[in-house]
């Protein structure tokens, strides 16, 4: 345990050292902000609802992860491997699975910082009308879930090459399965077939729980994809060492 919190900080302070996080916060707040408050999502602005709700910036942060995120990880293994650190890290008394364990921990902590910061928005939203505080909690439980399977997935595509390009597209290639394709494949199809793609489908579980409802089956799915992505991350690392 002590480990993974020595990797999980290691690497958290290393996304402020090289200014990424930074980035990374300038993007998202600006981009939810932007979208949120002023140019609108989907034909219409926070104030055009008429009503308090965060639905706007649930939507925009959606989308806005989904790009970021790949960013985030396509470094975290690939840059290891092609300067070598990689080799270093795992001769010492660091198992693979901590250091894929702290390195997804820190990630996901920086997401879950920069979604700390948008708390004004709820703040302010909240203060113009009767705000639905459930919906809320699960907006960001969401949201959360979200990330941290394509932190899983990244993470995965980044323990494959040394090229970080290569990780990056290779996140957003997956992830437009479960976030884009699987969700196109399911209104196509009827039956089990529908059913099946209803399954595979990420926005399906997500607008669920984005909508207040929690059910056991969109936890399930989230935690099998996220624990899915460390282990073929860790079964990769552990084909290098061998290998080595």
């Amino acid at each position: 345990m002590k480990s993974i919190l020595i990797i999980t900080l290691r690497e958290l302070n290393s996304f402020f050292d090289s200014l990424i996080a930074y980035i990374i916060l300038a993007l998202l707040l600006g981009f939810t902000g932007f979208l949120t408050w002023i140019r609108g999502f989907g034909n219409s602005d926070v104030f055009m609802l008429n009503q308090a709700t965060l639905a706007q910036f649930i939507g925009v942060a959606y989308w806005t992860l989904f790009f970021i995120i790949p960013a985030l990880t396509m470094r975290l293994i690939a840059e290891e491997k092609k300067t070598g650190t990689i080799e270093l890290l795992l001769t010492k008394a660091i198992s693979d699975r901590q250091v894929v364990i702290g390195k997804f921990l820190s990630t996901l902590l920086l997401i879950c910082i920069a979604l700390l910061l948008t708390l004004p928005y709820v703040i302010t939203i909240a203060s113009i009308g009767n705000l639905d505080l459930g919906e809320v909690i699960c907006g960001y439980l969401g949201l959360i879930l979200m990330s941290a399977t394509y932190i899983s997935i990244g993470l995965y595509a980044s323990s494959i090459t040394s090229n970080q390009i290569v990780a990056f597209l290779a996140t957003l290639f997956i992830g437009l399965f479960f976030h884009i394709i699987f969700d196109l494949l399911k209104g196509a199809a009827t039956g089990f077939i529908g059913d099946f793609f209803s399954m595979l489908s990420l926005s399906t579980h997500f607008e669920s729980i984005a909508r207040g409802v929690v059910d056991s089956k969109d936890i399930i799915y989230f935690l099998s994809i996220i624990i899915l992505g460390l282990f073929l991350t860790e079964v990769s690392l552990s084909k290098r060492k061998i290998s080595g």
